[in-house]
């Protein structure tokens, strides 16, 4: 996968409906978000989000890709995103991809780190 479908793919994971997000991520999955229950599979977090409203927009900057070895890519990357009506979000996230089959990848990993704030 090039780079520019790289980021397609992780763009409709925030703002895809919650079908599209069942297709891409795998059940072995594993996840770990800034909110309970901070550690989730790929079935916890499928279920999650049927229930979470989608991102309207995302723009990714601080954009890194590695291919540790044919048929898998893992990226890092700031997020920013809007979701209409809301404050916006901000995290620093990696996410790792597997091929499936030629143009089929899954997502076996993924993680959020909102901004730290000092106290």
């Amino acid at each position: 996968m090039d780079d520019d479908r790289i980021w397609e793919f992780e763009d409709s994971l925030w703002t895809g409906d919650a079908g599209h997000y069942r297709d891409l991520i795998d059940d072995a999955c594993v996840m770990v978000l800034p909110q309970q229950p901070h550690v989730m599979t790929g079935a916890e977090a499928i279920a999650a989000v049927a229930h979470t409203p989608r991102w309207s927009s995302v723009a990714f900057s601080e954009q890194k890709v590695v291919r540790p070895q044919e048929g898998l890519i893992t990226i890092a990357y700031k997020a920013e995103a809007q979701r209409d009506g809301a404050a916006g979000y901000v995290a620093w996230c990696t996410t790792t991809m597997r091929r499936l089959e030629h143009d089929v990848w899954r997502v076996v990993q993924h993680q959020q780190t909102p901004p730290l704030s000092a106290r």
